[in-house]
């Protein structure tokens, strides 16, 4: 199967809707949102890392149509995630790695999405925060939410939250944007290499998120 059918960034929403009791309450029929992926998703996790010029958006025009000046998102205005909180009620979801840090607002959920990110760590390595990175930063934001929440608290915020991923593009478009002369290297054949995406991006899932 040809990696060209691949080079698309996978979105996937995920809902876990099992409920456990808390002596502390959280707004009724509270959902927070959890966004994981690449420059699709990022909101300007990417401003705050030793990145490249090429993967970071903080200079015009990105921005200019609705923030009036530019965020870090790869949009001249909002991206998907910033939609996807607006039609939930939600607030837009801040960017892991601002300054503002932990606030209250973190109630209504995080983004961890870094442009040029790949499910693989070697994709963009050094210049972005990967898969792998942003589900150890959520698993360091769950254990915020148990200091501030208490377990039960958090445990069902956790539960009821929506997590949702746009990753896997830049794993198959990078090694032909970095040997445009010689064609497309991978570290293995083709099909094993799709496998192998798609297997870092179910492990995720299965095994770190749900």
């Amino acid at each position: 199967m040809s990696i060209l059918a691949f080079y698309l960034s996978y979105f996937i929403l995920i809902s876990n809707y099992s409920l456990s009791q808390s002596s502390i309450c959280l707004p009724k029929n509270h959902t927070a949102l959890f966004i994981f992926g690449d420059s699709l998703f990022d909101v300007g996790n990417n401003n705050y890392i030793n990145s490249s010029t090429f993967l970071q958006a903080n200079f015009p025009p990105y921005g200019e149509t609705f923030f009036n000046y530019p965020t870090g998102r790869f949009s001249d205005g909002r991206v998907i995630p910033d939609f996807i909180a607006e039609y939930a009620t939600l607030p837009l979801i801040q960017a892991y790695l601002s300054p503002a840090g932990f606030q209250d607002h973190y109630i209504y959920g995080v983004n961890f999405a870094s442009a040029g990110a790949g499910a693989l760590v070697e994709t963009n390595q050094g210049l972005v925060i990967d898969l792998k990175a942003q589900v150890k930063y959520f698993t360091e934001v769950s254990k915020q939410f148990r200091q501030k929440l208490g377990d039960e608290e958090a445990k069902k915020l956790l539960s009821r939250a929506i997590y949702i991923f746009s990753i896997g593009g830049n794993d198959y478009g990078t090694p032909f944007l970095t040997n445009l002369t010689s064609g497309a290297v991978l570290p293995c054949p083709q099909q094993k290499f799709v496998d192998y995406v798609i297997g870092n991006i179910t492990a995720v899932i299965k095994v770190r998120i749900c």
